[in-house]
């Protein structure tokens, strides 16, 4: 992943794959070359946490993933004119401690734009990043995404938790670009109130005037945990084999979902880009 050939091999691939889907479609994707730069960057570079398991390297592997996502976004673009190429990364907010200085929080929430930045051709220019290649900002967002510097995640109830549309806002200000809910989710029984939660955000920064194109609810099927096998109930449907086979639908969450389809307009496109029921 270091390595010099990183960038093209993936830009490769990523045409490739554009030319299948146009050719089996009739129509560009969507298609996001890398997802989530700053985390693995943070996972994989700084933390050892995932693949390519380094520590200390997190600046460089941003570098490495930014350029690879640049080079991987023209080779999409030529490959299928018309392709929308979606930039996604968790969105935070970092509170200081109470009596401390607020400027290292502040930092570290100013770092959550450093790969968008890239991309943008803001930061690093000679990765070849411009302001043509931020398309639509995908937003990953849950509960504990706003925490206390150096310390846990913020209640629900600490004042100094900022709303969503507020933090939907300002990456729409930064950028100009239309945004979306990449991933939202929680665990056990507080699913359905937190897609609720966030479906009143989201509604609220469209009222504001931001462009937000869509809420993707991730993941569909609860799962065991990353780091090890704890059941994660976090999903629309129940796995095995805690289920018997089978997978549930967890209702209050499916119930959810369906009035908050209604309240925000958004269509859930299904085999071959059809809108279920006719519409495309």
């Amino acid at each position: 992943m270091f390595s010099a050939a990183f960038a093209d091999r993936l830009a490769r691939y990523a045409a490739a794959f554009a030319r299948l889907h146009l050719e089996e479609t009739g129509r560009p994707p969507v298609a996001c070359p890398v997802n989530e730069i700053s985390f693995l960057a943070w996972a994989g570079g700084d933390m050892a946490r995932m693949n390519p398991g380094a520590r200390g390297r997190g600046p460089d592997l941003k570098r490495q993933l930014a350029r690879a996502a640049i080079s991987a976004t023209h080779a999409v673009r030529e490959a299928a004119p018309g392709a929308r190429v979606l930039a996604i990364d968790p969105v935070i907010h970092v509170a200081p401690r109470p009596g401390r200085d607020p400027g290292s929080a502040a930092a570290y929430t100013e770092a959550q734009f450093q790969a968008w930045d890239m991309l943008a051709g803001r930061l690093e220019p000679g990765l070849g990043g411009g302001p043509g290649l931020l398309d639509v900002v995908g937003v990953n967002y849950y509960w504990d995404n706003q925490w206390e510097h150096g310390g846990g995640p913020l209640p629900f109830s600490d004042p100094r938790r900022r709303p969503l549309r507020e933090l939907l806002a300002g990456v729409h200000a930064r950028y100009g670009r239309p945004v979306f809910i990449a991933e939202t989710s929680i665990e056990g029984d507080a699913r359905a109130p937190w897609l609720r939660h966030v479906g009143g955000e989201v509604r609220g920064a469209i009222r504001a005037g931001v462009p937000v194109e869509g809420v993707c609810l991730y993941p569909v099927l609860s799962h065991p945990g990353w780091d090890d096998d704890r059941y994660c109930p976090n999903g629309l449907l129940e796995m095995e084999p805690h289920h018997r086979g089978r997978r549930p639908v967890h209702a209050p969450l499916a119930a959810e979902l369906r009035l908050q389809r209604r309240l925000l307009a958004i269509p859930v496109v299904g085999r071959g880009g059809k809108t279920p029921g006719g519409g495309g």
